[in-house]
Order: C-alpha cells, then structure tokens, then sequence
C-alpha cells in the first residue's frame, strides 16, 4: 500500500539582470540525503504544523504552502522573501540560523518585528509523481522576486552543499553537460523558466494557465519509452525519454501508462 504524499512546497526566487535572463536561486543538496542527494533543486521542503497553525489567520487556502516556501527558503539559503518589512542579510542570517535550530518560524519574526506577506508569491505549478519509492511529495510551487539588494546566499549546514544564483539556460547546460544533476520535475521547470526574459513575464506566464496536478506517467512514443506529462500547462518539453530522465531509478520505479 502506498503511503500517502507529504505536503510540501517550493518557492522558484528569481531577480531581474540587465542585457539577460532572470537569475534562480538553486540550492544543490547535499549527497547524503534520501531524496535528490546531490541534486540542484529550488529551495522548499515539508509543509509543518507550525505552517499549518500560522496559516489560520491568512485566511488562503494555500496559505500554509506559502508560508512553508518562505521559511525553508530562508533556512536553506539565508535569502528573504515573502516578509514586511525586508530584513537585511545579517538580520536573515540570524533567522537561518534560529530556524535550523528550531525555533519556531512565526514567534522569530514576531521578536524582531516582521510579519509574513503571502503577495509576494505567485502560483506556478504543483506537482505530485507517482513514482514506486518510499516518500512521494505533493508539491505546490510559487514564484516570488528576490528582494532588492546584493544577497549572497549561503547553505544551510548539513542539507545544502551550496545555493547559487544561476539562469534556466545556463543550468540546463550544466546538467546535460554532466556538470550538475536534477531531478525529472526540476527539468521541466527549469525548460519553462528558461523562456522568460524577466520575473514579469514569468509571473504572467504562471497567471495565464491553470495549476492543476502533474502526475508523470510513463507512454511508449515512436517506440521509445518515454516520461510525459500533460499538454496546456505551460512546459515546452512534456515527454523525455526513459533513459535520459536523471533520477537515478530503475524502471521499475514508474508508473505505467
């Protein structure tokens, strides 16, 4: 018996450049770890009680996926998104910090004055695979644009090998270059974000289709066994041959048709 997905969220930080592509924040993972060790991600995680209880007095029902890609963004990566007013990179290197240690997200931003701004994050994509393993995550994805300022990430200890700003295009290179690795769904996200010239466009590209759930099934075409996805979602690439997707599975680990 399957058991059943974990809540979790994502948050996809991006920030303008002039004369190119918006920058992502990507988080490599450390090697250790269960799920996508070693692998280049965007910066999230499980959606706690603590989100779930905060989240009561948004009054969205998303509100508690929000509030859990703000946080683990900030414990990954030292980076503040989604709060008012903007804490500077000490302030928020303290709040990493605190969070790793366990202190609980909504009484730390209480203590030094700040509050959570939903707003900031834009719904993009939600994505549940299907695949025969012991954890499957059910996962909502949110754009939000990183604050104003010269922010220099920095991992988070023991989960993160290294956060980096890099663009779609230039990361997709490194993977299929062998220089990085990412998981099927990171991919296609990354195909899609690679089509935006700035963080508005991406916004208005997330606005303009629906996110509905993106279970990838496996389907023979031409012969070739391939990884698909659904049409109309905004994914310029929504099939992948089974033996070039980067997971790290047997094939015995996806769903049939």
């Amino acid at each position: 018996m399957t058991a059943p997905a974990i809540p979790a969220a994502t948050l996809i930080v991006m920030r303008d450049r002039v004369g190119a592509p918006p920058d992502l924040l990507m988080v490599e993972r450390a090697a250790k770890l269960a799920f996508a060790g070693g692998a280049m991600v965007f910066p999230g995680g499980r959606i706690d009680a603590g989100d779930e209880v905060a989240a009561a007095s948004h009054g969205s029902p998303d509100a508690a996926a929000r509030i859990a890609a703000i946080r683990e963004t900030i414990e990954e990566s030292s980076v503040a998104v989604g709060l008012t007013p903007t804490p500077d990179p000490a302030l928020t290197a303290k709040l990493a910090k605190a969070l790793h240690d366990g202190a609980p997200f909504v009484e730390l931003l209480a203590a030094h004055g700040l509050a959570i701004d939903l707003d900031q994050l834009t719904p993009f994509a939600r994505w549940k695979p299907a695949f025969h393993q012991a954890r499957i995550f059910d996962t909502l994805f949110f754009i939000a644009e990183a604050p104003a300022g010269d922010w220099h990430p920095t991992p988070q200890p023991g989960e993160c090998e290294a956060v980096i700003w890099i663009g779609a295009t230039a990361l997709l290179g490194r993977i299929a270059a062998g220089h990085a690795t990412a998981i099927f769904p990171t991919i296609r996200n990354l195909e899609r974000l690679a089509q935006f010239a700035t963080v508005a466009a991406a916004r208005a590209d997330a606005l303009a289709h629906p996110v509905e759930t993106i279970t990838p099934w496996l389907e023979e075409v031409d012969g070739v066994p391939c990884l698909r996805i659904p049409d109309g979602l905004g994914y310029p690439v929504t099939r992948e041959p089974l033996d070039a997707v980067r997971r790290g599975l047997p094939a015995t680990a996806f769903p049939a048709a």
